[in-house]
């Protein structure tokens, strides 16, 4: 069986994962991040404390547990906050993924590198895995530099750009756009949405499934995985609100410029799935089919 090492894997992507692993129960998993494992289930699986800013540490880990491939979805994601503090962004979205490629080189790991949709400018959306990057924020400029440094090296790699990734899990320290659409729709707080972004929004169980395929057929490259229906941000809360029949009095629709953000977001990105479709056997929900499956989790919960 082979064994996986997750970082970030208190995130929605890294619990996903998780999830996928015990689900399945066809790869070993060894599961990383800072502070204490939130995955609510203990058992099946091992956790180590890990920080990816730590060069040693990573090395120790690593060496320790011996895997088979690394999943990497510990990132600096936040926009705005990449844009405001840049150097944290390069330790953590450049320096640590070339810590992590030199781990893999030496031992032979597969490296499975998570990517973004706003390496591209959105100027020409959807894009297929040989468009060429121009990042208009220093979060794309960061993931970029990322992708750059993993072509160049030596080791088995894969990068999977992904798009707008949504879920839950039971411990969320941080929202993402379903999430917060249906609360602030149900508060019946004024909300405002964009109406001049377009974007591919990824069922998070979507993206782990890719992932642990790119393993599982010993895959290279780079891969695009996203949803199947592409959308304007505001289409994209009328659908929350009207998947679970919510009032859409608050809603008001804006253009980007007026928002005064520090970072630039693409204008429409949105991916061509054929090669991961093709090669991996990459099956996407629709987005209602995944509003659906959200709606199940939170009912159990």
């Amino acid at each position: 069986m082979k064994k996986i090492l997750v970082t970030g894997s208190n995130g929605l992507l890294g619990q996903k994962i998780t999830e996928q692993i015990l689900q399945t129960r066809q790869f070993d998993l060894i599961a990383t991040s800072r502070g204490a494992n939130r995955f609510p289930v203990q058992e099946g699986y091992t956790y180590a404390e890990m920080d990816i800013l730590d060069p040693l540490n990573v090395r120790n880990v690593v060496h320790h547990y011996q895997p088979d491939a690394i999943i990497h979805t510990a990132a600096m994601t936040n926009v705005d906050t990449c844009e405001a503090q840049q150097d944290l962004a390069n330790r953590l979205n450049v320096d640590a993924v070339k810590t992590l490629i030199s781990v893999c080189e030496k031992n032979q790991i597969q490296l499975v590198h998570l990517s973004t949709d706003f390496i591209f400018d959105g100027a020409s959306g959807p894009y297929d895995e040989a468009a060429e990057p121009s990042p208009v924020s220093h979060y794309g400029l960061t993931k970029v530099r990322a992708e750059e440094a993993i072509a160049a090296s030596s080791c088995d790699w894969v990068i999977i750009r992904t798009i707008l990734v949504y879920g839950i899990v039971s411990d969320m320290s941080r929202s993402n756009i379903v999430l917060w659409a249906k609360n602030a729709l149900e508060k019946g707080d004024p909300i405002n949405v964009v109406n001049d972004q377009w974007r591919m929004p990824t069922l998070a169980e979507d993206l782990a499934i890719a992932c642990l395929l790119a393993v599982e057929k010993k895959a290279q490259g780079i891969y695009h995985i996203s949803g199947k229906d592409m959308m304007s941000v505001a289409e994209l809360v009328t659908r929350v609100a009207d998947y679970w029949q919510l009032n859409q009095s608050g809603v008001t629709e804006i253009s980007s410029a007026s928002l005064n953000q520090k970072a630039r977001r693409p204008v429409k990105t949105g991916f061509v799935l054929d090669k991961a479709i093709k090669d991996l056997g990459y099956v996407p929900h629709s987005f209602e089919e995944g509003l659906e499956l959200f709606d199940k989790q939170i009912k159990s919960r």
